[in-house]
């Protein structure tokens, strides 16, 4: 079927080229009805708008890059389908990039696309650096863009993450109200504001209610790298604690492993909690409890506020900061001892 031009639909409508081009964009310089006279024609014609035309015509691609540390996590898988939501909505092309959070690929693949290829930017950021000067580049050239999860407090962008403290706070007091008082901390990156947040609220609950403040709880690891199975048992067998709060669920599931090898009961023996938008968390034995952040709706959220911005719905100087709740799935691997 031959794909109908605006001139076409100009002409079936008696209106002008430039009329019909602003009414498919929502221009407010149209008037209501108009508007739904030419997308009503429009739709009935099957009209599929030229992304390359008008790249050529305003220098505006209709796509945008969606840049996130790894595709395998189900939080940013979920973040992912939440993106192509809007974009499907609003007529956008996403282009996705994983950097394996690794630093230097994020900078490549920033400096690639800001030549113009894109109209702007979501981004999660790594945590191999917190060094920025890559992303501050991004805004000098007037590129447009919005950080989710994974932000950088002190840059000025609009940004969309979950409340983090709050939850944390919320996922540590349930362990202690479940009797835990010897409670490992294990996190994943130095330099995320995720983690660093998550660790407050640790500490938090812990001075709250009057429980040792013990820094050698705490373990980090390296995001991108597998979970060292060896070194994790050793740690837990060394501390020998009643409940472990995991801030991601790659943390959890080793520490399931671990479990089942040393004949530890969960929750028995060892409680278990940790952030997590794991699907199949209730179908394991036993059901793992979680803090689950509503990926979904920030992908959804960050590609509205980055969409509004490109297509100016925004004052320029108009900063957002867009807070979600996360829910707490209390299940068995918290449950008080039978």
């Amino acid at each position: 079927m031959k794909n109908v031009t605006l001139k076409e639909l100009a002409a079936k409508l008696g209106v002008s080229v430039s009329t019909v081009s602003r009414a498919l964009t929502d221009s407010y310089e149209i008037n209501v009805e108009t508007k739904k006279r030419v997308q009503k024609l429009a739709k009935e014609l099957n009209y599929q708008p030229n992304p390359f035309a008008a790249f050529l015509r305003k220098h505006v691609s209709k796509t945008i890059a969606l840049i996130i540390p790894e595709i395998s996590n189900n939080f940013f898988t979920l973040v992912i389908k939440g993106v192509e939501t809007i974009c499907q909505e609003k007529d956008y092309y996403v282009l996705i990039y994983e950097t394996h959070e690794d630093y230097l690929k994020e900078v490549r693949i920033v400096n690639h696309l800001i030549g113009g290829r894109v109209d702007g930017f979501l981004i999660s950021v790594n945590s191999g650096s917190d060094n920025v000067d890559h992303l501050k580049e991004v805004l000098n050239r007037d590129v447009k863009m919005v950080m989710f999860d994974r932000v950088v407090d002190d840059f000025n962008v609009s940004k969309v993450y979950s409340n983090d403290y709050e939850s944390g706070f919320d996922g540590m007091s349930h362990l202690v109200n479940r009797g835990c008082k010897r409670i490992l901390f294990l996190r994943a990156g130095d330099n995320l504001s995720t983690m660093q947040k998550r660790e407050k609220a640790y500490f938090d609950v812990l001075e709250k209610h009057g429980l040792p403040i013990d820094h050698s709880l705490i373990k980090s690891f390296v995001p991108s790298k597998e979970v060292d199975l060896d070194d994790l048992t050793k740690f837990i067998l060394d501390k020998k604690p009643d409940a472990i709060f995991c801030t991601i669920e790659r943390l959890a599931i080793a520490c399931y492993d671990i479990c089942n090898n040393l004949g530890l009961n969960i929750p028995n023996d060892i409680k278990i909690i940790t952030f997590s938008c794991l699907n199949v968390a209730r179908l394991l034995n036993p059901s793992l409890s979680t803090i689950s952040q509503p990926a979904f709706e920030i992908g959804k959220t960050a590609a509205k506020l980055l969409i509004d911005e490109i297509e100016g719905k925004k004052e320029q100087k108009e900063i957002v900061e867009v807070v979600l709740a996360s829910t707490i799935n209390k299940r068995d691997s918290t449950k008080r001892h039978l």
